[in-house]
């Protein structure tokens, strides 16, 4: 069966998208933990890091590179965490590798321990802040 980021990658489900590009996209997570949550996810669908050829594993790094400094400098240069729970005892809730670009504000929560809901009209907001930083 196919998993949520395969159905977002085909279309099937709508993101916010940040960017796609021929091997990966990044989109808004829809339980965020921090504004600008974002998550990176390769096309092919692996469960696990070791499982992506070397190729797209250094595409992956690179577009996650690009990603996580447009996030950083639409929230003014914030910190961040990035994040691979790799297997169901790291954490990882869908079985499709996957990175969190996680924004950390000083004294925020760690990462996970709360979730915050944009407002209406926020998420598209957020998206097109970020977009406009690549």
């Amino acid at each position: 069966m196919a998993s949520i980021f395969t159905k977002i990658i085909q279309g099937e489900i709508p993101c916010e998208k940040i960017i796609e590009t021929d091997s990966e996209i990044a989109f808004l997570d829809i339980m965020p933990s921090a504004a600008g949550h974002t998550l990176v996810v390769p096309k092919l669908a692996v469960k696990r890091l070791e499982d992506l050829p070397a190729k797209q594993a250094m595409s992956l790094m690179s577009t996650m590179q690009r990603v996580a400094v447009a996030v950083s400098t639409a929230f003014n240069g914030i910190d961040y965490n990035l994040i691979l729970n790799n297997g169901i005892n790291a954490g990882q809730e869908i079985e499709h590798v996957h990175f969190h670009i996680l924004p950390r504000a000083k004294g925020s929560p760690g990462p996970f321990r709360e979730h915050i809901q944009y407002a209406e009209g926020e998420m598209q907001e957020v998206g097109a802040k970020i977009r406009n930083c690549l």
